[in-house]
């Protein structure tokens, strides 16, 4: 299986080699990203300073919950006014980067993690109120524990795309995360929950991977969900409900970095295996209609009789 790149490819790769030294030219390129997310890389005032511009369609969501913070957190010295059209911009000056090679690479992929680090900012946000209803918790016994702790924070949506979502809530115990996704054509989902049956046996299998988050999936919302504003009553619409449940294990600030990044891509490679599955066994299709039309072809006998016509017109047979 394919695991997708975090990181926006193409701004790695002109980075890289702008940072190179090469010589300075003019920029002025659109670049796309998953979930209509869109960069501007341009040069407007000076072929030595690059400006990078991101459009995100759930920007305000995200800036609800400290998406702000995070941007200014990792792109404090490079940030400036916001490029119309966009949500968010920042400046690179090639004439006053990092001295050090290893400092400018990771400049490069900061900058290429800029959509990532923009949608980290409500799972931080979710990580951080775990952290915290854990602790008063911690101070009860479980049968005394509040109403207000054992229910947990808030259900935090972010509308990433137009008819889906995502959902994060934080209890003393867990976050849960919540995918909803719409499938189009009933085949889809079939292959979709084969696919996410298959996260639940591999779990199950494997002692390595019996620490991973558990999978759910179902057709009506969960009940995280009610009462959520804009989440549809069961059997509406084309909807389905993909639920993380990330445990303390999960949580740690070892391991937060690279579970956000996971998590973040889960839909758009759940899809993508989706489409290649399909496009997989459409080829294998094809493959077997050509060899079993190869034995009929093989199946003519070798010998027909064919009719043929004399200069009068009267026919005759004769024996190939």
């Amino acid at each position: 299986m394919l695991l997708l790149d975090y990181q926006n490819v193409l701004i790695e790769n002109l980075l890289t080699e702008r940072f190179s030294g090469a010589p300075p030219v003019s920029i002025d390129q659109i670049a796309s990203d998953f979930d209509g997310v869109t960069f501007h890389l341009s040069t407007p005032e000076s072929k030595t300073q690059i400006l990078i511009s991101i459009n995100v369609k759930c920007f305000k969501d995200l800036v609800q919950y400290g998406a702000l913070d995070v941007l200014q957190r990792e792109y404090g010295p490079y940030i400036v006014d916001t490029e119309p059209g966009y949500d968010f911009s920042v400046l690179i000056d090639l004439e006053n980067l990092p001295a050090e090679q290893e400092a400018r690479e990771e400049l490069i992929m900061r900058l290429a993690l800029m959509k990532r680090n923009a949608m980290a900012a409500p799972f931080e946000r979710a990580f951080d109120d775990f952290g915290k209803l854990a602790e008063e918790a911690s101070q009860f016994s479980p049968e005394a524990t509040p109403p207000g702790v054992k229910e947990g924070g808030q259900v935090m949506a972010i509308h990433y795309r137009e008819e889906e979502a995502i959902y994060i809530k934080a209890s003393y115990d867990r976050v849960t995360v919540i995918f909803s996704t719409v499938f189009r054509e009933e085949t889809d989902r079939i292959f979709g929950k084969v696919f996410l049956q298959e996260f639940v046996d591999a779990r199950k299998r494997g002692m390595a991977l019996q620490n991973a988050p558990q999978v759910l999936f179902r057709n009506d919302p969960p009940l995280e969900l009610q009462g959520v504003p804009g989440v549809k009553p069961a059997g509406e619409g084309e909807m389905s409900y993909v639920t993380f449940v990330l445990f303390p294990r999960h949580l740690t600030p070892q391991r937060r970095y690279a579970n956000i990044s996971h998590i973040q891509t889960f839909r758009d490679y759940f899809h993508y295996h989706i489409k290649a599955s399909k496009a997989y066994i459409h080829t294998r299709m094809r493959k077997r209609t050509a060899d079993f039309l190869q034995v009929l072809n093989r199946a003519r006998p070798e010998n027909e009789e064919r009719e043929k016509k004399t200069a009068s017109g009267r026919t005759f047979r004769v024996q190939g």
